[in-house]
């Protein structure tokens, strides 16, 4: 009885033994989480969007922005493509800078949807802006170019 009970305690070492945690020299040769080739594009797309309206490139703008863009401001304003680009064309709106403090890129098929905050300075009816912004921005992918859809943003509490 000793023998099988020695030779079944040595089993169950051996099996704890194969459980052992990996050395942490080993689990620092680990690839550390790279973000997905699609979340990427979109990100650079928003961050491009947000330099022309700043530069006031319309042709960039014109290229990132789709013909049935909905467009809310945090004012409750809204607007489409053509009265958005038209505001920063006029110099109605003058977008001085959005400067990013958090986004979120998630990806269905083709379509993504980004979850941000930002600090947006800018001039719109010769009133001075200066919005701590949560926002919401809807993008679809269309013959391989990520086009903003949607935009919504509400004002945070300073």
């Amino acid at each position: 009885m000793k023998y099988i009970l020695a030779f079944c305690l040595a089993i169950c070492c051996q099996g704890l033994w194969a459980q052992a945690p990996v050395a942490s020299s080993a689990a620092a040769t680990a690839s550390p989480k790279s973000i997905p080739a699609d979340e990427k594009a979109v990100i650079d797309t928003e961050k491009k969007r947000f330099t022309a309206q700043i530069d006031k490139d319309l042709t960039v703008l014109d290229r990132v922005l789709a013909n049935d863009l909905v467009y809310n401001h945090s004012s409750g304003a809204s607007d489409t493509k053509s009265s958005f680009v038209e505001s920063i064309r006029s110099g109605k709106t003058v977008y001085r800078a959005i400067d990013i403090e958090e986004q979120n890129a998630r990806i269905y098929g083709n379509t993504a949807v980004i979850n941000g905050l930002c600090l947006l300075k800018a001039t719109s009816n010769g009133n001075e802006i200066n919005n701590h912004l949560r926002y919401l921005s809807v993008y679809v992918k269309k013959g391989g170019q990520w086009q903003m859809v949607a935009w919504q943003s509400l004002k945070l509490a300073n």
